[in-house]
């Protein structure tokens, strides 16, 4: 499995009748094994120490989401953090970043939540993803309507200020993601391309890929060329997998997982999240079948 910024051959080299054989049937079966998508291998344990991002999402979210990522922040049970710019405590959560930290800080890039950092007046298209409270409608909204032109434009306008808030509050950005995954709705492929353009940023989240149970083989396939649209369209880095905390700890603890690189997204502070931010109070690198080394989005 191709992760970071490795070349991808489409184009194999012709191979005599004789040798090719079941070589389709091969190929075939190869992109549907577990390598594919994401997925887990019994035994056989990795050469080296998998990679692992233990990324909080939602900083900036309320006080306390805030509180706890601070917290862990301050006992290194997180590696790195992605901001709300548009959240009601963004300036509370920047003010608050201890000196020196060795945790990426990236933008988490939102459509789905609180009121946009449009001015009212200048709304255009993104009117029409905005209530009467002023607040975006959610991601169900935003995943099932018609994405035209010119919303994309728009919406790449309000991504822009929310990058350019986070930027002068005077964080290092790391890399992007998104409240929601919208960054992977396909239609919105050629917006996160012109901001990672627009502000040099190469590295991105990658799509879930890392399943408690296998997907469906059409969603594996999505996920696949996205990732490497990733990749390849403006050279991106990523991690080779991308899941949750819990999904993570359920399979590791149980199996060896072959991603080089992983990310895990957490969300202290979340009440729903509660029992799963509480497995980083646990030593749980002792508990999972194979060996790991923390990293940051600067380390990636």
């Amino acid at each position: 499995m191709k992760c970071s910024n490795e070349k991808v051959c489409f184009f194999p080299k012709k191979r005599r009748i004789g040798a090719t054989a079941g070589y389709g049937n091969q190929r075939i079966s190869g992109l549907l094994s577990s390598s594919f998508w994401g997925g887990v291998l019994p035994q056989k344990k990795p050469a080296s120490r998998m990679k692992v991002i233990i990324n909080a999402d939602d900083f900036g979210f309320n006080s306390s989401v805030n509180d706890n990522v601070l917290d862990l922040i301050s006992r290194r049970r997180i590696t790195s953090t992605t901001i709300i710019s548009n959240a009601p405590y963004v300036e509370d959560a920047v003010r608050r970043i201890p000196r020196n930290s060795p945790c990426s800080f990236g933008v988490h890039l939102n459509l789905t939540e609180f009121e946009p950092l449009t001015p009212s007046r200048h709304l255009g298209a993104l009117s029409a993803c905005v209530g009467q409270n002023g607040h975006f409608l959610g991601e169900d909204f935003l995943r099932s309507v018609n994405i035209t032109s010119s919303m994309k434009k728009a919406f790449t306008h309000e991504l822009r200020l929310q990058v350019e808030k986070i930027s002068k509050l005077g964080v290092r950005i790391s890399h992007f993601d998104s409240h929601n995954h919208i960054h992977t709705i396909p239609a919105l492929f050629p917006v996160l391309k012109e901001l990672q353009r627009h502000f040099g940023i190469r590295k991105v989240r990658n799509t879930w890929n890392v399943f408690s149970s296998r997907p469906a083989v059409t969603l594996i396939l999505k996920k696949k060329f996205w990732s490497l649209a990733l990749r390849h369209y403006y050279e991106t880095t990523t991690t080779c997998g991308f899941t949750s905390l819990s999904t993570f700890y359920e399979l590791a603890t149980s199996r060896v997982l072959r991603q080089r690189s992983l990310e895990v997204m957490v969300h202290p502070g979340h009440p729903q999240f509660e029992k799963e931010t509480g497995i980083l109070s646990m030593d749980w690198e002792k508990n999972i079948l194979f060996p790991v080394q923390l990293v940051s989005y600067l380390e990636l």
